[in-house]
């Protein structure tokens, strides 16, 4: 990689920082453009050159946090045999990250990010098909093995990730959710819509 490469990159990473430490502090609304140049030290012309807009920032920050979701997601995977210990892993890992990166969970799981998840979904799950693939290919192999219900593969992703990540929101939104409780008991109630 050229310095002209590395000084960019250490640029981009400079500003996803500075909207993620904004955001956390701030909120959506106080994630401006004057807030982040003054936060981050860069130019706005450097922003819109790295991210094309304060919202291409953004949705490269939730993009990014994902991407770190869905990889710990994987690593708890691979270290699992069996379908029930699999839902299992994947759903405490889940509820661990949130706990752990709650301001970064609460943007990956906010309005704006759920908007652009929306309008340009294929072009996102593209982006994140590395990550997602040893999901899919977890899923594809313990529904071939029989021990996932004979449904297709975006409706056991569905049924697998949706009440987490519902549960996930609630305790960012509301608080009103016992993470630890919900480890308990969440990853036998997923089990038993994806069973075989």
């Amino acid at each position: 990689m050229s310095p002209k490469q590395q000084r960019g990159e250490a640029t981009a990473a400079q500003v996803l920082d500075s909207a993620l430490e904004l955001y956390a502090a701030r909120g959506e609304a106080g994630l401006t453009l004057a807030a982040l140049t003054s936060a981050s030290g860069v130019s706005a012309g450097s922003i819109y050159h790295h991210f094309g807009s304060l919202h291409g920032v953004v949705l490269a920050l939730a993009q990014s946090w994902l991407g770190r979701l869905l990889e710990e997601l994987a690593g708890a995977l691979a270290g699992v045999t069996g379908a029930r210990a699999g839902v299992h892993a994947v759903t405490e890992t889940y509820l661990r990250f949130v706990q752990e990166y709650p301001d970064a969970s609460r943007l990956m799981h906010s309005v704006a990010a759920d908007r652009e998840l929306v309008t340009d979904a294929r072009r996102v799950r593209s982006a994140q098909e590395a990550r997602i693939a040893p999901l899919a290919a977890w899923l594809h192999a313990h529904r071939e093995s029989g021990e996932l219900a004979a449904l297709p593969l975006p409706v056991l992703e569905s049924l697998v990730l949706g009440p987490v990540t519902g549960v996930a929101r609630r305790w960012l939104a509301l608080g009103d959710v016992d993470i630890e409780e919900a480890v308990r008991t969440v990853p036998d109630r997923i089990w038993r819509s994806v069973s075989s």
